[in-house]
């Protein structure tokens, strides 16, 4: 009984209200047309720095097949060719790596923002260590020869 007199009780809305709602919005404009061509003043003439020119000579454009077979050359000259392979591996892996350990440090709250200011630390005191003074500059000229030379082996 007391679910029946609920039921009348609640007030029921007019279906012309909904109706009269939506005609009394204001119709909306229509959208500005844009025009593709750009009106320069005049005087002004349109740069041509953007336009890209491609050359008719198509020994410049490099052969499928001749990139295959100097691809193979070279690896036939390798002579450790499961070093290779293993590095190879071993840099795909560290890359996938970084990308998840990069991903689990941007998804701690503050740690990225901490990232930020340390990253900027660091970069403001190698610009005052080694970039400000021109004495300073020609150590680390001095510093990336010598790991050059390391590396290159005539050292």
């Amino acid at each position: 009984m007391a679910a029946t007199s609920m039921a009348v009780m609640l007030p029921r809305l007019p279906s012309t209200t909904y109706t009269t709602r939506s005609s009394s919005l204001p119709s909306l404009p229509s959208p500005p047309s844009f025009s593709t061509s750009i009106k320069l003043p005049s005087g002004l003439k349109r740069s041509n720095l953007f336009q890209i020119k491609v050359s008719e000579d198509a020994s410049s454009a490099p052969d499928a097949n001749e990139l295959f077979n100097d691809l193979k050359e070279k690896w036939d000259a390798v002579e450790n060719k499961s070093t290779v392979i293993i590095y190879g591996g071993g840099a795909v892996v560290a890359v996938w790596l970084s990308s998840i350990l990069v991903g689990a440090i941007n998804s701690v709250p503050l740690l990225p923002k901490i990232m930020e200011l340390v990253g900027l630390g660091y970069s403001g005191w190698f610009v005052y260590r080694y970039l400000l003074f021109k004495s300073s500059r020609k150590e680390l000229a001095t510093d990336i020869e010598s790991i050059k030379k390391k590396i290159a082996g005539t050292e």
